[in-house]
């Protein structure tokens, strides 16, 4: 099992080279940043932690300039987004995006998507919130096809274009591994469908993770990776996810600035320690 970070990145907290390196130095196997391109001040859909919405959500950078920063001070640090907002991407920018984070990262890029919770920021990009799962999975796919075909077509009812060219390709093949956020009644049927592994967030419906886990993979018939989000930097939840078979534990940590967030990695990195 391997150990990674989740966290909001903003211009209040410790920037994204200086927590790029940080994390190689002290072992750590990647890093999953989420993103919001804004908070409407008159929302009504609840924030799903409960209470009050943390400022962070608001304040946060563009994952993938984040990403990039942090790629390109590091040397094995896997970058990937927890999550990407497909349903308020262009698939022909998503894809180039990723494709050059996956170069300049020398293969290191990760694609973590779901559709979202705040139908107010959904709304504002476009979409309808009541079919964004559905265009999510085009999305997804046609992004797969610009990866992966010199010529790529998608003809589906959100997403359609003839043959076009699109690079740069990623350097992973047959593309970067993308993850299906989410655990709700129909994600495994993303994950089998369109998903190369599962990203659940931790406590959230994930009471009887083993079994959901040997469920998945069995209605895959493949060994599908499982990634948990969130996770509370405790050893008990380590050897909780550890017995359910997870793949790798991703360890929340609260935006701060530098040197308090290094302290706090510190902490963690006792945690993963051998």
């Amino acid at each position: 099992m391997e150990f990674g970070i989740s966290t909001f990145v903003t211009d209040e907290g410790i920037g994204p080279a200086a927590l790029g390196r940080a994390l190689e130095e002290r072992g750590f196997a990647s890093l999953f940043v989420a993103e919001h391109t804004h908070i409407p001040v008159d929302r009504q859909t609840p924030y799903p932690g409960g209470g009050e919405l943390p400022r962070w959500y608001y304040r946060t950078f563009d994952p993938f300039v984040t990403l990039t920063a942090a790629a390109t001070v590091t040397e094995r640090l896997r970058v990937g987004t927890g999550i990407a907002l497909v349903i308020q991407r262009d698939p022909f920018l998503l894809a180039k995006e990723v494709a050059s984070l996956d170069r300049i990262s020398g293969g290191r890029a990760i694609m973590g998507v779901g559709g979202g919770w705040l139908r107010e920021e959904i709304r504002n990009h476009g979409t309808d919130p009541r079919t964004r799962m559905a265009l999510l999975r085009e999305r997804v796919l046609a992004v797969k096809e610009l990866w992966t075909e010199d010529e790529a077509e998608f003809h589906g009812e959100f997403v359609n274009f003839d043959p076009v060219r699109s690079y740069p390709k990623p350097v992973q093949r047959p593309h970067p591994p993308v993850l299906i956020g989410g655990s709700g009644p129909t994600t495994f049927d993303r994950v089998v469908e369109f998903g190369d592994g599962w990203m659940p967030i931790y406590g959230r419906n994930t009471a009887n993770l083993a079994t959901q886990i040997a469920e998945l993979r069995e209605r895959a018939g493949r060994r599908l990776p499982v990634y948990v989000f969130g996770v509370p930097p405790k050893q008990e939840a380590v050897a909780e996810l550890s017995a359910a078979g997870v793949d790798q534990v991703l360890f929340n940590l609260p935006t701060e600035p530098e040197e308090p967030t290094l302290t706090r990695l510190d902490k963690i990195a006792k945690l993963i320690s051998p």
